[in-house]
């Protein structure tokens, strides 16, 4: 069973950092894709950030230089660092898993809750 269970939200001024947490089981961490996505009210969910078991990584061209996507495997966590925050990245930021490589597309069958980023001007 996949479950995926979100935490680090919060409200930040732009600039400031924050680090979202994904936790999940070792099976999930071991055997799915797992990516970071956002959406932000009346827009679509987007892409923010993938990692793959081999180590590859994707960011979204927005956020490149800005986040970071980590996984500990010991902890079966998924991170996401967020540093430079604007108040465009106002948004719930969910992770997500699934056993296809749908790398930054919003297909993945199995998401978290989500936590609410928000970031003040």
């Amino acid at each position: 069973q996949v479950q995926l269970v979100e935490s680090g939200g919060g409200s930040v001024q732009a600039g400031g950092s924050l680090r979202l947490s994904c936790a999940g089981n070792r099976y999930t961490f071991n055997t799915y894709y797992l990516g970071w996505f956002r959406q932000a009210p009346g827009k679509e969910r987007e892409g923010v950030a993938a990692i793959r078991s081999n180590g590859r990584i994707l960011y979204a061209d927005s956020v490149k230089g800005r986040f970071t996507i980590s996984k500990d495997n010991a902890k079966n966590t998924l991170y996401l660092q967020m540093n430079s925050l604007k108040p465009e990245d106002t948004a719930m930021y969910y992770c997500a898993a699934d056993l296809i490589d749908y790398e930054l597309g919003p297909y993945y069958n199995y998401w978290g809750q989500g936590t609410q980023v928000t970031v003040s001007s």
